[in-house]
């Protein structure tokens, strides 16, 4: 009795019944392999922008698709390196991956691509509208700037200051310890009110 229960609660956990969904479907999805399809971002765009398409699309389409909203902008604008960039992932891996688990029907030698009832499980996981996320770690660092950086490089660069009065380097023999403690603590004063200013 207690081993039966034990399984019980663990099927509940690897199996995500989603609206609609019967539970004992035989092809859900555990978590795991959700979340393993949606980590890449592109496979997660490629999913919202077949969720609103009825038959098979053109990958073309697809990859331009992506593309445009991993660059803010419209397909029409887009430049032949920012599509080629995106299409090549998706021709060689991210539109197999989705294929092999049976989520959408990619035909790679004609170009085709058709969602699959299977990628109906996904979609309370993509509710987030494309656009809404980082596309790349980097950008998230670029439209935040990094405090830690700066702290680590002020204080590096007391270091150097403290260490070139010591050894009594010539341009340091214009600051006196006063002086140069005034320095240090300016340094300092003004990255932490630009950081919350910031």
């Amino acid at each position: 009795m207690k081993s039966k229960s034990i399984k019980s609660e663990e099927q509940s956990d690897r199996d995500v019944p989603l609206e609609n969904e019967p539970a004992d479907d035989e092809s859900a999805f555990s978590k795991d392999e959700i979340f393993h399809l949606l980590q890449n971002e592109r496979r997660r765009m490629v999913l919202r922008y077949l969720r609103g398409t009825d038959g098979p699309v053109r990958m073309r389409d697809v990859a331009e698709q992506v593309a445009a909203w991993e660059h803010d902008t419209t397909v029409e604008e887009l430049s032949s390196k920012q599509r080629q960039r995106v299409y090549i992932p998706l021709y060689q891996s991210h539109l197999s991956k989705l294929d092999e688990a049976g989520v959408i029907d990619y035909q790679q030698d004609r170009g085709i691509v058709e969602r699959k009832p299977l990628a109906d499980q996904f979609d309370a996981y993509l509710r987030i509208e494309p656009g809404e996320e980082s596309t790349d770690e980097s950008d998230a660092d670029e439209a935040e700037p990094n405090w830690n950086d700066y702290y680590i490089g002020a204080t590096a660069l007391c270091y150097v200051l403290v260490f070139g009065a010591v050894i009594e380097l010539p341009f340091m023999s214009i600051l006196s310890g006063l002086g140069l403690s005034a320095l240090i603590l300016f340094l300092f004063t003004m990255l932490t009110i630009t950081r919350f200013i910031d």
